[in-house]
């Protein structure tokens, strides 16, 4: 199964194997692209192991911005520098997406230089808008698809849990996440890849559950996502109260039962002595591998 190609939307990737998104903060200070960065997604991709290499967050608004050397996908994006990165990873072999975010309250006033917002101040069409601007970028600079970001306690992430909105009902929380999936299809295109990942469950008392990213995801699903990747909610990354490798499979399979698309589950490389030789090769290169998965 690693090694079989999957279709996410008309885009052929040649393996199920994925490197998720992580942070690296090694773009220039305004966001664009360095060579330090180019040097090391070479590295990642190099010999071509892994199917799809979904780069580290880009904040699609200067008050969205999570931390100092965050690649800049707003209206001050490097295009040429873009070119260079996503040609780099094509010419190694791995298809790339963008994923696209922005930190919410998680921004902070010294690194964006403007105030915080959060769900409660917010412009929500401001927000739909620059996620659809910054999915038209990342097409024009040559990436093969994008990722919407609402997993780790970032700002649609924020929308999504209650313990962040106020709001009761899960329909009016996921409201912005339908409006911000219309906004980028209709700017990319109906054949062009869209992700979004999921921090499906807050796994804290009173948080979001693993019930509610089931009826969600379906709701993703109808409103035009073609892949989505589960990942944790207000916890983070990590789960304090699992340490063993798939931290959040029980949210990943509840879903997958759940939905007709592909669902990426994230591994840890603890699997690698499992798993094929060229998952061994791919994780060489990164702490966790993502599989994308699908319950045909």
């Amino acid at each position: 199964m690693l090694n079989e190609s999957i279709l996410v939307n008309q885009l052929l990737i040649k393996n199920r194997l994925v490197m998720p998104p992580m942070a690296t903060g090694k773009s220039n200070s305004n966001g664009s692209i360095s060579e330090e960065l180019c040097n090391y997604y070479n590295e990642k991709s190099l010999g071509g192991y892994i199917g799809l290499i979904i780069t580290e967050h880009s904040y699609i608004l200067q008050q969205g911005k999570a931390s100092a050397g965050q690649m800049s996908m707003d209206e001050n994006f490097d295009l040429e520098g873009i070119k260079k990165l996503t040609s780099i990873i094509h010419k190694n072999g791995s298809t790339v997406f963008c994923q696209l975010n922005h930190a919410g309250r998680r921004a902070k006033a010294e690194i964006t230089g403007q105030y915080v917002v959060d769900v409660y101040t917010a412009d929500r069409g401001q927000i739909v808008k620059a996620f659809a601007d910054a999915a038209q970028r990342a097409k024009n600079g040559g990436y093969d698809g994008v990722e919407i970001h609402s997993a780790h306690g970032y700002l649609l992430n924020q929308f999504y849990s209650p313990l962040e909105n106020r709001e009761t009902e899960l329909d009016k929380r996921i409201n912005i996440h339908l409006d911000v999936i219309k906004a980028v299809r209709e700017a990319v295109g109906i054949h062009y890849p869209i992700a979004l990942r999921l921090g499906a469950c807050d796994y804290m008392e009173g948080g979001s559950s693993i019930a509610d990213a089931v009826y969600a995801c379906k709701k993703f699903e109808e409103a035009g996502v073609d892949l989505l990747d589960i990942s944790g909610g207000l916890c983070g990354y990590m789960r304090k109260d699992n340490d063993k490798p798939g931290w959040f499979s029980d949210a990943s399979e509840a879903i997958k039962a759940n939905v007709n698309i592909p669902v990426i589950e994230l591994e840890e490389t603890d699997l690698k002595t499992d798993m094929e030789s060229s998952v061994n090769e791919a994780m060489k290169y990164g702490k966790s591998i993502g599989i994308i998965t699908k319950n045909d």
